[in-house]
């Protein structure tokens, strides 16, 4: 049985990341095949879709999203920071 290569975290970020941008082109490439051929009903689409955007609240949601990852984010960095610091402590042993 043959091992296979351990893949490090930026192999792995970017095998995702392409993955991820392959995915979305072709969601992008069959939507425009669509509208092409579907002209008005997309138009329709878009109309309902912007009414709906429109007529919820969604200012106030992401506002309150922001708020939330911008509370969070701070604790975070301190944890991140102080594991850093503890790793560099434990490799000059």
């Amino acid at each position: 049985m043959a091992k296979r290569p351990v893949e490090t975290p930026e192999d792995l970020a970017l095998r995702g990341f392409r993955y991820t941008k392959e995915q979305v082109d072709e969601v992008l490439h069959q939507t425009e095949d669509y509208v092409r051929e579907n002209p008005g009903q997309s138009m329709l689409y878009a109309f309902v879709a912007g009414y709906l955007l429109n007529w919820l609240p969604i200012g106030r949601i992401l506002g309150t999203i922001f708020r939330l990852l911008f509370v969070t984010l701070k604790p975070a960095i301190l944890i991140y920071g102080a594991s850093k610091v503890y790793q560099a402590a434990q490799d000059e042993k």
